[in-house]
């Protein structure tokens, strides 16, 4: 690594990235909030998605989430410049959470330290993705600023959708109004989501049971994975079974293409929008 350059990577709780991606590349979380009636927790902290799925049974309400604070960011960004660290911040698009603006804000609170604040224009390991490559041009000793030139030449190519188990987190969260177009008494329709200028926006419709339309969303998919790139793919689940989840991975292992398929849960931001049985395949296209 060039010593000239001691660069930290820092990502919000959306990027949904495993524990062991996590301490692979080294990479530091900010948890948003997710708040219960009066209760405001951290992601991944103070509550998991399943704690969460059973408050939301329980009260019938879809719970809130809420962005990180300007002085949760200043905080983290301190650690790491008292340590001399240049730094990459990357989270969830700015067209989704105003947690971008307030992170910026915190930025210029350290005017000798190099912050490159990304917006990803993405969630969840759409993210995820953005913040891997980040941590891989850190490890090539490009300093702060060179990596968010990287980035931004990057965030268009990562390609984010997902298939909705049940509409009803999605309607009642009010986070993708055009979802509710679809009408909420459709009970076996399987929207699937992508995410295009970091928005969400509905795309196809499936109907059936979840597997049905996960088979259709992967075989759908097929041609433009075979066009990404081959580094890595994500699925990436909000607590999908075991069964649907490898019948999804033997889809994308066939393929016989990526070098890594990764495969992790979205925490608790995500599923409060999206539900329980979400499932999405997020991969990286080629430079054009």
């Amino acid at each position: 690594m060039n010593e000239s350059h001691k660069v930290k990577i820092i990502a919000d709780s959306t990027c949904d990235l495993s524990p062991e991606l996590i301490k692979k590349y080294d990479v530091e979380i900010v948890p948003l909030y997710v708040t219960l009636g009066d209760e405001s927790l951290k992601d991944g902290v103070d509550i998991t998605p399943d704690e969460l799925y059973a408050w939301a049974d329980e009260h019938k309400t879809t719970p809130k989430t809420a962005a990180i604070t300007q002085e949760d960011a200043y905080e983290v960004f301190k650690k790491y410049a008292d340590q001399g660290y240049e730094i990459v911040y990357t989270g969830i698009s700015s067209e989704m959470s105003v947690s971008y603006g307030t992170v910026q804000m915190a930025a210029k609170e350290f005017p000798n330290t190099p912050i490159a604040v990304v917006d990803s224009k993405n969630l969840s390991t759409g993210v995820g993705h953005t913040v891997i490559r980040a941590a891989e041009l850190a490890q090539e000793g490009l300093g702060a600023l060179e990596i968010k030139e990287e980035l931004d030449k990057f965030t268009p190519l990562v390609r984010a959708s997902f298939v909705v188990d049940t509409i009803t987190y999605l309607y009642r969260g009010g986070r993708c109004s055009a979802v509710a177009a679809f009408g909420a008494t459709a009970l076996n329709l399987k929207p699937s989501i992508v995410v295009e200028n970091g928005k969400m926006r509905p795309d196809a419709k499936y109907h059936g049971k979840i597997d049905r339309a996960l088979k259709k969303y992967v075989q759908n998919m097929i041609p433009s994975l075979l066009q990404a790139r081959p580094d890595r793919v994500f699925i990436t689940h909000s607590g999908s079974s075991e069964e649907t989840i490898a019948m999804v991975k033997s889809y994308v292992d066939e393929l016989n293409y990526f070098k890594e398929v990764l495969i992790t849960r979205a925490g608790c931001v995500i599923s409060s929008h999206c539900g329980p049985g979400t499932l999405g395949v997020l991969y990286v296209e080629q430079d054009k």
